[in-house]
């Protein structure tokens, strides 16, 4: 099999995988060392799908023949799809050729397992060094690590890599034990302890010393399944929420199951809608940068567990805590303002920093890049006092919920 139709089969098979964001890199850059390529700057094409995933980045299987029969996987064992391996150098010289032409600013490169976890790893792990030390490639490297390598591997792959990331692949214990009963949390949660102590251990190192080497400079991210187990949204954030916590995690990517060829009868037979992937996204904005805890977003009484696929949770909050609002932008702490269904961090930013110098109104709020219509019912500027506009939530949620849509899912 040549190298083209190689990467045909091994770039659909790495499709499913959304953890592939290139954001908060190492800033590298090759002028003047003879290499190629750089991490940011001039001459990086960005690509998107149209549900919003980055696929700027050379995003392929090193192979997938895999070990595991993982029932969720289209390039599980039992799997009956066509396979293809790429040998180190193919996927090196794929990644050079690739950025040449300006087509990608990096390589993603993940695989399913062949011989063992040990061997793979090698493999990944030679070609970032190749990439890096043979060719002085500085451009961006994600690499998939496997939980259950030697720690030496995980090691080697954090000196080459900007970021490192290893599937949760389903939020609970339970859901794992039944569909990837090869696979166990505390090995994957032990990687993950692994690579957090090492990336907090080189942090500290370069506090010190400016030019200590550094490991996975962008962090480690991880990647769940959303819809192949009876997991409900409140299952799926409370996990996000420990990973965030014990692990330092940069992102948790949540990825809509989709059915594959020859599925597993414990599958379900069609796709969540994909809104709920994108509403499990807001929510997870909301825990990261605006305050918010499990429990605010994903209330057991408010609906078993599951997000308003209706509308987004912050509005979903607001209405249920109509008690909060009016908000009055010109006294309210950020804390508050950060609560507010239409305002964002920056907008809040430039609330805080305008109304240090006047008091504000609606046209200034308008001035400031705020949707009216979206803030209206919920804020209380000098000439806006909206008295009663909450005593009827499903009025203000019928006026401000979206036409309902779904997204295609590639």
């Amino acid at each position: 099999m040549n190298t083209i139709d190689k990467l045909a089969i091994l770039a659909d098979a790495a499709k499913y995988d959304a953890s592939c964001a290139s954001s908060g890199g190492k800033k590298r850059d090759s002028l003047g060392t003879g290499g190629i390529g750089s991490s940011g700057g001039m001459g990086i094409c960005h690509s998107y799908t149209p549900d919003g995933r980055c696929v700027s980045l050379l995003k392929i299987l090193l192979t997938n023949f895999c070990i595991y029969d993982c029932a969720y996987c289209v390039n599980r064992r039992s799997s009956n799809v066509q396979r293809a391996r790429f040998a180190v150098d193919e996927v090196v010289g794929l990644t050079l050729d690739f950025y040449r032409r300006n087509y990608i600013e990096g390589l993603f490169l993940s695989s399913g397992i062949i011989r063992n976890a040990d061997y793979t790893m090698e493999q990944l792990v030679e070609v970032a060094r190749s990439l890096r030390e043979d060719h002085a490639f500085g451009g961006y490297i994600h690499l998939k690590t496997i939980p259950e390598a030697s720690p030496e591997l995980l090691a080697a792959a954090g000196r080459h890599a900007d970021r490192l990331s290893i599937n949760v692949e389903l939020p609970t214990e339970a859901g794992l034990s039944t569909l990837a009963p090869e696979k166990t949390t505390s090995s994957i949660r032990g990687a993950m302890g692994q690579l957090r102590w090492r990336i907090d251990e080189a942090k500290e190192d370069r506090a010190k010393a400016r030019h200590a080497p550094s490991f996975a400079p962008a962090g480690q991210s991880t990647q769940m399944i959303v819809g192949a187990d009876g997991a409900d949204d409140r299952s799926i954030l409370d996990t996000s929420a420990n990973l965030y916590g014990n692990y330092r995690l940069r992102r948790v990517y949540y990825s809509a199951f989709s059915p594959i060829p020859d599925a597993s009868v414990v599958l379900p037979l069609k796709s969540p809608p994909l809104v709920r992937e994108h509403r499990l996204y807001q929510a997870d904005w909301l825990m990261r940068f605006y305050g918010f805890e499990v429990e605010e977003i994903a209330p057991r009484e408010a609906g078993a567990g599951m997000l308003d696929l209706d509308v987004d949770p912050k509005l979903g909050w607001a209405l249920r805590h109509p008690e909060r609002f009016p908000v009055d932008v010109n006294t309210a702490a950020k804390e508050m303002l950060l609560r507010v269904p239409g305002f964002g961090t920056k907008t809040v930013k430039r609330v805080l920093s305008s109304r240090r110098f006047s008091r504000l109104r609606l046209d200034d709020l308008a001035r400031l890049g705020v949707s009216l219509r979206k803030v209206l019912p919920f804020v209380e500027t000098l000439d806006h006092r909206p008295r009663g506009q909450l005593d009827r939530p499903d009025l203000v949620r019928a006026k401000l919920a979206p036409a309902p849509r779904q997204p295609a899912l590639f």
